[in-house]
Parts: C-alpha cells; sequence; structure tokens
C-alpha cells in the first residue's frame, strides 16, 4: 500500500518536471528536446496505467482509466507527445487527489487488542502467581481484583461479584453474579476482587472471539466501486466511436487522437473525488469523520440504519428516573438520606445517586457506621438514625410489601428499570428507581434520518427485551432485535445488507464486529470504545446522535454535486469531441479546451464545502438557550413534585388529600402556568423568525392552550373544595387533573427540547 501511494506520487513529479521541462525547451527553441521531455513524461504513466488496467480487468473491473490509457498511448504513437504529457499530468494528478480523498486508515485495531489483558492472577496453592494470559489453562483458578478486565471466560467461585458487562452486551447497569454465574472476559470487574475458575483459555474466550470478528469482517469486506467507473462504461464507447467516426470522414489519425484528447476522462477522474473531499470536509466542521470519499458516497445511499441501543440510541448509564415515596413521605428526604448513604460506597450506582441529589440543590449528610452487603446495599446512621438503601431482598426480606412499595416495583419494572429500596429504622420510606434514558437528541436523530430518505430503521441490541421493546415502541422503529451477542449482530447487518445498503451505528467494543461488516459503520466517538471508533467508516466526534442525519444529508449533497460535475462535464467533453471530430480541434487545443473543462468541474464541485444553505437573520443567542434549558430543569423538579403528589393522592385522608390538591394548585399556577404564558410570549415569537415553518410552534402553541386549561380546571376543583366533607370521588377528579398535567407539560416540555435542539445547531452553523 506504501509502495503504491510513494508511485503514484512519483508520477505526478515526473510528469509536472517532464512537462515543465518540455516547455522549457520549446521556449529555448530545442523542438527535439521538448519532445523528448514530454515523451519521458508520458511513458511511466502508461506504464503504470497500463499494469493497473491489466490488474483490474483480470479482477472483472474496467473503469474510466482506459480512456486515459487509450489517448496517453495513440498520442506517444502519433509523435504527439505534448498532449500525451498534457493528458499524463492531468490523470496522475488525479489519481492522487483521488488518494487523497478516498484513503481511509487501516488499523489493526491496536485499541482493542491492548484492552486484553496480557497477564493473570492464578492461585497456586496458598500462593498467587502472575502469569502470562496464555499460560492459563480450563479449571485453573484465578484472581480478578477491583477495576479489572476479567482475562478469560469463567464460573464465579467466591460469594459474588459485581460485573459490568457494557463492553460486550451493551446492559448499561452492571449485574451481580452469585457463585457458580458464568462471567465474560472483556467484562470489567465493578466490585470487590473476586475467584473464578477458569471455562475457556484466552484463544476461545468471548473477547478474542469479537477480535476475530472484527478482523474477519474487516478483511471479508468488498472494495469500493467509483462513481465515475459507472459513467465510465457509457463514455467509453461512445469515445471510440466519435474517434473511429473522425478517422472515417478524414482518413487522419491525428483528428481520431483529437477525439481521445478531448475526451480525456479528468471531470470523471477529478469531479467525483473533489466533491467528496468538500464533503468530507464540510462534515468535519460538523464534528464528523468520514473516512474518505468511499464511506461518504456509500452514506448517500442509505437504505437501512440498524442502531445498538445503549450508549447510542440511549445515554448509555443508569440516571435517576423516578423517586417514589411512602405515605406521608417526601420525596426530597427519601432522596437526601439515600444519597447521603451513597456516599460511602464504590458501587457503579452510588454516584448516579449522589449526583441526582447534587443536581436537585439537596444538602447532604455525613454518613457513621457504614457496613456494606456485597451486591445487596447499605446499612449506616445518619444524623442519630439508622438508615439502610440497597435491593427489595435486602430492605423488604421477609415482611409485608405494602400498596407503595408494590407500585414501585410495577413501574420499576414497565421502565426496565433497577429499584434501591431505603428505609429508616427498619420502615422502607421510598424508592429510587434508575435505569438508562433515551438521549435528549435521538427523536430528532430519528427525524433528520426519515427526513434523508432511510427507509428502515431497527434496534439491534444485547439488552433484555423488555427495555429494548419499549425505547423501539418510543421511537417507532420499524423493528427491534434484543438479547444479540456481536456475532448475531454482525448476522443482523448481513441479512439487512443482501436486502439494500445498510448502515450500522453503534459505541461500544461489543458493536465493532457489526460496524466493521456493514456498508457503512457509524461510531459514536466522545464517549465510546476506541475500538468501535477504529472499525467504523465514519467517527461522530461529537456526543450528538443527530449528526448521524446530517451525515448521510451532506454526503447526499456531495454525491448529488459529484453526478451534476460528472454529467456536466461528460456534456462538455462530448461537444468537445465533436468539435473534434469536424476538425476544429487538432490534439494540444483539445487538451486545453479539456483543461478549460476540468477547472469548471471542479469549482462546481467545491460547492460542497458549504453548507447546503446558509442562514441569515436573526437567532437565538448560546446564553439565551442555556437559559430556556434551565427553565426545563427546573420545571422538571415540580413535575417530579406534582406526581408525587399524584401518588399520595391515592391514600390521602379528606383533610389531607384538600391540603394536596390545594399545594398542586400552586405549584402549577406559580409554575407551569408562569413558564408556558412566557413561552408563548417571548420565546415562540423569537423562534418563529428563525424556523422557516411555524406549523410545528402552531401545534406547540395549542399544547400551551390545553395545559392552561387544565391548569383553569384545576383551579376550579381548588375553589370549589368543601371545608369538610370531601368525597373520595373530588380527590379522584383532582387527581386525574394533576397527573393529565404532568403527563401533557413533560412530553410538551421534551419537544420543546427538540426544537431548542434543531436551533441550537443550526445557528452554531
Amino acid at each position: 500500500m506504501l509502495s503504491e501511494r510513494v508511485l503514484r506520487w512519483a508520477l505526478v513529479a515526473i510528469a509536472i518536471a517532464g512537462l515543465a521541462a518540455g516547455i522549457a525547451a520549446r521556449a529555448g527553441g530545442r523542438s527535439d528536446l521538448a519532445d523528448l521531455c514530454w515523451t519521458f513524461a508520458t511513458t511511466p504513466v502508461v506504464a503504470g496505467l497500463a499494469i493497473s488496467i491489466v490488474r483490474d480487468f483480470l479482477a472483472g473491473r474496467l473503469g474510466v482509466d482506459a480512456i486515459a490509457l487509450v489517448s496517453m498511448s495513440a498520442a506517444l504513437a502519433l509523435r504527439q507527445p505534448l498532449a500525451g504529457a498534457v493528458v499524463a499530468l492531468m490523470y496522475s494528478g488525479g489519481n492522487v487527489l483521488e488518494e487523497i480523498a478516498v484513503a481511509r486508515a487501516e488499523h489493526d485495531l491496536r485499541s482493542l487488542i491492548d484492552r486484553a489483558p496480557r497477564e493473570a492472577h492464578r492461585r497456586i496453592g496458598d500462593r498467587i502467581g502472575q502469569v502470562p494470559i496464555s499460560d492459563v489453562a480450563v479449571g485453573d483458578q484465578l484472581l480478578v481484583r477491583a477495576g479489572e478486565i476479567i482475562p478469560v471466560d469463567g464460573v464465579v467461585t467466591s460469594s459474588a461479584a459485581t460485573i459490568d458487562e457494557s463492553a460486550l452486551t451493551g446492559e448499561p447497569i452492571p449485574v451481580v453474579k452469585a457463585r457458580g454465574a458464568a462471567v465474560l472476559s472483556g467484562s470489567l470487574n465493578a466490585g470487590e476482587t473476586f475467584e473464578l475458575t477458569v471455562s475457556a483459555a484466552a484463544g476461545e474466550s468471548t473477547y478474542a472471539g469479537i477480535v476475530r470478528l472484527v478482523t474477519a469482517a474487516q478483511t471479508a469486506k468488498a472494495p469500493f466501486v467509483r462513481l465515475a467507473d459507472r459513467y465510465a462504461l457509457i463514455f467509453l464507447p461512445i469515445t471510440l466511436a466519435l474517434a473511429f467516426v473522425a478517422w472515417l470522414i478524414s482518413g487522419d489519425l491525428i483528428r481520431s487522437l483529437a477525439v481521445l484528447v478531448a475526451a480525456t476522462p479528468c471531470p470523471l477522474i477529478l469531479a467525483a473525488p473533489v466533491a467528496f473531499i468538500a464533503g468530507v470536509a464540510q462534515a468535519a466542521r460538523r464534528g464528523i469523520l468520514v473516512k474518505g470519499g468511499g464511506p461518504l458516497e456509500a452514506l448517500a445511499r442509505a437504505h437501512t440504519v440498524l442502531f445498538d441501543k445503549t450508549g447510542t440510541l440511549t445515554v448509555g448509564g443508569a440516571r435517576l428516573l423516578s423517586v417514589e415515596v411512602a405515605p406521608g413521605e417526601t420525596a426530597e428526604e427519601v432522596l437526601m438520606l439515600g444519597a447521603s448513604l451513597e456516599q460511602a460506597s464504590h458501587h457503579v450506582l452510588a454516584s448516579v445517586i449522589v449526583q441526582a441529589a447534587f443536581e436537585r440543590g439537596l444538602g447532604l449528610k455525613v454518613p457513621e457506621q457504614v457496613r456494606e452487603s456485597m451486591g445487596s446495599g447499605l446499612h449506616g446512621v445518619i444524623e442519630g438514625r439508622h438508615v439502610s438503601a440497597g435491593s427489595r431482598d435486602l430492605i423488604l426480606a421477609g415482611g409485608h410489601v405494602s400498596e407503595w412499595a408494590s407500585r414501585a416495583i410495577r413501574r420499576a419494572s414497565w421502565r426496565s428499570a433497577l429499584v434501591v429500596f431505603v428505609a429508616v429504622e427498619g420502615r422502607p420510606i421510598g424508592a429510587l428507581l434508575l435505569a438508562d434514558e433515551l438521549r435528549s437528541d435521538t427523536p430528532r436523530a430519528i427525524r433528520l434520518l426519515r427526513e434523508a430518505g432511510v427507509a428502515r430503521m431497527v434496534m439491534v441490541t444485547g439488552d433484555r427485551a423488555a427495555a429494548a421493546q419499549a425505547i423501539g415502541a418510543a421511537l417507532d422503529l420499524d423493528a427491534v432485535l434484543a438479547d444479540r451477542v456481536p456475532s448475531d449482530k454482525v448476522d443482523a447487518v448481513r441479512s439487512e445488507q443482501r436486502l439494500h445498503p445498510t448502515i450500522m451505528v453503534g459505541d461500544g467494543i461489543n458493536d465493532a464486529p457489526a460496524l466493521a461488516s456493514a456498508d457503512v459503520g457509524i461510531a459514536l466517538g466522545a464517549r465510546g470504545a476506541s475500538a468501535s471508533s477504529e472499525a467504523a467508516d465514519v467517527v461522530i466526534l461529537a456526543d450528538r446522535l443527530d449528526r448521524v442525519g446530517e451525515a448521510i444529508a451532506i454526503a447526499q449533497r456531495a454525491r448529488r454535486i459529484a453526478v451534476e460535475s460528472i454529467v456536466a462535464g461528460m456534456g462538455l467533453s462530448t461537444l468537445a469531441m465533436l468539435a473534434a471530430v469536424l476538425g476544429w480541434l487538432t490534439p494540444v487545443p483539445a487538451a486545453i479546451v479539456q483543461e478549460v473543462i476540468d477547472v469548471t468541474v471542479i469549482l462546481n464541485a467545491l460547492r460542497a464545502l458549504t453548507p447546503a444553505c446558509g442562514h441569515t437573520g436573526r437567532h437565538i443567542t448560546a446564553a439565551a438557550g442555556r437559559e430556556l434549558h434551565r427553565d426545563h430543569v427546573s420545571l422538571i423538579s415540580n413535575l417530579d413534585r406534582l406526581r408525587s403528589i399524584a401518588d399520595a393522592l391515592d391514600d390521602a385522608t379528606p383533610q389531607n388529600g384538600a391540603a394536596l390538591i390545594a399545594e398542586a394548585n400552586k405549584v402549577v399556577q406559580e409554575q407551569v402556568v408562569a413558564h408556558e404564558r412566557d413561552d408563548e410570549g417571548n420565546v415562540y415569537p423569537k423562534l418563529s423568525r428563525i424556523l422557516k415553518e411555524s406549523h410545528g410552534l402552531s401545534a406547540m402553541s395549542r399544547a400551551h392552550r390545553e395545559i392552561l386549561h387544565l391548569a383553569r380546571l384545576l383551579a376550579r376543583v381548588v375553589e370549589d373544595l368543601p371545608t369538610e366533607n370531601i368525597d373520595r370521588y373530588l380527590i379522584r377528579d383532582a387527581q386525574r387533573i394533576i397527573e393529565a398535567i404532568e403527563t401533557l407539560v413533560r412530553m410538551h416540555t421534551a419537544q420543546e427540547e427538540d426544537i431548542y435542539e434543531a436551533v441550537a445547531a443550526r445557528t452554531s452553523t
């Protein structure tokens, strides 16, 4: 590969030097020396091109280069070396330009291989020895320390192990493996040191299999067929036919040579590479690294997109979804106590809970006498109270499961969430629901892909079916494939490839084989595994899924400009050939005309450097965008309180119910209504001057009216609350209104965030 690259640059240098020397010799009156220099400039290019064409022909490919070979060979045979030298320079220069466009880094997945452990801690009697991974045999006892990558497949032989399998399965939440459970190589020990019994040698383990899959997929990927070659199949016979007609008309082979020179396919050679280089540059400005013109052209033809779930469609880590509370308790107290206790834990979920408390502005306490039960939870003392936080088995073991706890477990099941119960003095007071969640830009990304013409979108994930189906339904995907290991993902890609051009989008090590197998692999490289970035054809450097749609739109525009340039170049070349047939152009003027055509084509192709349409006019400032987002964050905390009130009304007494309804009304009137009125009066008028169409904002305004209508209904209920004898039907009516407001505002806020994302993307360019 390196020698071919050096040869191409050498041919360009020879062509330039020979053409320049010949021009200097002609200027000095040495025509014989000039012809010799031009012949010297042309001959190496002809020889290299002939070898390349023979090799391609034996491989079953005949492309645009054949026209250049015929024209240069004819120029030398007919003693027209200047025309040959000009064509040689145009061809060799175009070849180098194309190489720059399509060259992609061929890596040996060094990062993937480097991640694999080289040594293991093997138990030999009472001693632990460090041995090369190749010396580990089935049945050996290994020690895996905290934070280490598991070197081989095995079975847990200690009490329990907390394993982060996200790199292999895509499951974001670490799982607790009991004694006797199988663990996979390539997983991360997210808990304490544990022992395992080896069940497979290093070369036969899961992680080694992933490396083999990626390597096989990369070497098996078919070479990309250049766009220009397809047009050459039309242009080549037309050129030869016109050259033959010119000879028949005039009987002069020089006239046929003029036709061939005028037809030299530099528009074909240069137009597509330049357009795609420009497209690659434009994509790079948007944080999209495309590894050459080939992947960019393949992007433009995309029909099907396959997505990984965890870290791609979703955030890729646990987030606090909601706080469920027992009657008489508050969400703030439950989260404060749980987060205060979790400060003493090194469990991966502890930091999530603590961070959620900080984001809500809660002041945490220092826990004392903390005891941690491996894989189950913690016990400790906070301000004199005994507090526990952990799993259902730890907190609710042996006791009656109350209605609120059953509701929390049920909601966790619906949302595929993990439940962390919190108890004080042995009495459960609440539960924290933790789960992965959609990225904020995922809905916009799906919409952009639909607008770009992607006809089929499929999620393929190693996660559980319930969690995957919920995400798939929310995004209206065409299919969901769950519980897929890396080899299954490769099979899914190949199955789709047999029908249509297919893109795979992922971010983890487990996605690398599928990324390498797809027509175009797109890796989210901002946080994802470097192995996936190595295997992918396109890397999204910014942590934004909606850049995938932008990449396809950029690729489609670059391809459209390339086709325009090719067709225009072929049309102009055809006119030049007709002029040569009629004897109006001799070889050297024909070469000069062809150069003018080349420049015109290149200038048109360079349009791909610019965005599809520049945005002019007003836009919201970055500070204003951040302020809008902060308003939504504040609003969400109020919605959480409304949800807690609605839940509390299930078991509230008439007097407590009246107080809760009044509190909900206060939150709605002072926070929700004020926010929606400000949006309608101040924010939306500014957005309407940015967005091309106002239909979307009209629909959003309709949501404002519905929210305000529900707010008036709730205010009316509060006004009509009797001082006594409040019946349960009135409480139920208020509860339904509160739930409707909370649900509608939450969905409406998510839609507004989507619009703000679109505006931010537009005004940042």
